[in-house]
């Protein structure tokens, strides 16, 4: 059997997965552009290098394992018109994505913006107010594995959480659950607002001038799911009109964010390069989710990790 890689990981990983399955014949390139895609029956991709055509072009492929948990760019009509399955990676993000996230919220609660440069300046200021998360509610929207990682860090800070999913059913370490029907309601609640939600048709634009409006004006905002939530002069028309006190965006539509856009120079905003999942780790622990169902798919069992349905796109 032939496994065919767009991902090229290291010698370690490579060894591991010959060591591991040593009847397979692994390929490790940066594309598709090999006649060898003709007899692959698996494919390892992030998914988005793969188009119609290398769907037909890779005429024995029966499973196309993704390596990252967002799928916007996948060709499922043609996937699904050919009965490949298809798994992905959802989940390995979940510990650097809630550190970031605390990461990121104690750099805003501890000033350490303004310390740096007061370092930087020789400025001795002991007047500087800094905050506490200790006691503060977060409001969690998307409480998939990296919503109840962030929630079950935010715990460790005696904050009360709260999360908005599509059902309104109750997850680990979140205090109250919301249906998305209920956003409205939470909003007012929350001091932290984190955004973990993927983009969907439902997600696409959710959040609108009305939700900003909805929350306190010394919240803080979060985004580290996808940059299409808002349109981006929603918020920025927020932040002039100091509906909340701050937001922390790593990601953006389209990225990367512009020079001269408004984000780069705001106060109230802080920008980071969509690197909240970015990890050492990433790829060991997405090797290993390939690992687990391959030897799965060896034995003809149903019992996947992460199986994706076509039709949803999720």
């Amino acid at each position: 059997m032939l496994v065919f890689s767009t991902i090229i990981p290291n010698e370690d990983i490579q060894k591991k997965m010959a060591r591991a399955f040593p009847d397979l014949t692994f390929i490790y390139q940066e594309t598709w552009a090999d006649e060898k895609l003709q007899e692959a029956e698996v494919l390892i991709t992030y998914g988005e290098d793969l188009t119609d055509e290398i769907i037909e072009e890779a005429v024995n492929v029966k499973w196309i394992m993704v390596m990252s948990a967002g799928l916007e760019l996948m060709p499922f009509a043609a996937i699904e018109k050919r009965g490949i399955m298809v798994t992905n990676a959802r989940g390995i993000h979940k510990i650097p994505m809630a550190e970031y996230t605390i990461g990121m919220l104690l750099q805003y609660e501890k000033k350490l913006k303004q310390l740096i440069e007061n370092e930087a300046g020789e400025i001795w200021d002991r007047k500087i107010e800094v905050g506490e998360l200790n006691g503060k509610t977060m409001l969690i929207l998307g409480t998939g594995a990296i919503g109840g990682e962030v929630a079950r860090l935010a715990k460790a800070f005696r904050m009360t959480t709260l999360g908005v999913n599509r059902s309104g059913k109750a997850v680990e370490h979140i205090d109250h659950l919301y249906a998305l029907t209920e956003l409205e309601r939470a909003l007012p609640k929350a001091d932290y607002i984190v955004s973990v939600l993927p983009s969907t048709d439902e997600t696409k634009d959710m959040l609108k001038k009305e939700h900003f409006k909805a929350m306190k004006r010394t919240a803080v905002f979060v985004n580290i799911g996808r940059g299409d939530l808002f349109k981006e002069d929603v918020l920025i028309e927020a932040m002039q009109e100091h509906e909340l006190a701050h937001v922390i965006l790593d990601v953006f539509e389209p990225e990367p964010l512009v020079k001269g856009h408004p984000f780069w120079n705001m106060e109230q905003v802080t920008v980071t390069p969509h690197l909240s999942s970015k990890s050492g780790e990433y790829l060991p622990r997405t090797f290993s989710i390939f690992e687990e169902n391959m030897k799965v798919y060896l034995k003809d069992g149903k019992d996947f990790i992460n199986i994706i349905d076509p039709k949803k796109g999720y």
